[in-house]
């Protein structure tokens, strides 16, 4: 998709710090980071009306980034009631500090 600033980043065409890459996952440090380690894991290929596996990547991620041992957080948003951004399906991983309750009321 030409508009999606997710297949910018993938084509390099805007640049990311990625911190993770194979052939079908991209991981990059987030530009509005909400916790001290803040990344996003999305599939090389543009997807926006399922959900993949960003599983392996995700743990890849959190070894790279030292919070595999204290624990971090992964969040899927799909939907606008869920605040979905861009319309490429991906995951935030985000750690580095205690991130409190999960969901405020």
């Amino acid at each position: 998709m030409s508009d999606c600033v997710f297949c910018k980043i993938i084509a390099r065409a805007i640049p990311a710090k990625i911190v993770y890459e194979d052939d079908t996952v991209i991981a990059f440090d987030d530009i509005n980071p909400r916790a001290p380690v803040h990344v996003v894991i999305a599939p090389k290929k543009h997807l926006e009306d399922y959900a993949v596996f960003l599983g392996k990547a995700a743990c890849e991620v959190a070894t790279k980034k030292s919070v595999d041992q204290s624990g971090y957080r992964l969040i899927i948003n799909k939907g606008k009631d869920a605040r979905q951004e861009i319309a490429h399906i991906h995951m935030h991983l985000l750690g580095g500090k205690n991130l409190g309750a999960m969901i405020q009321p």
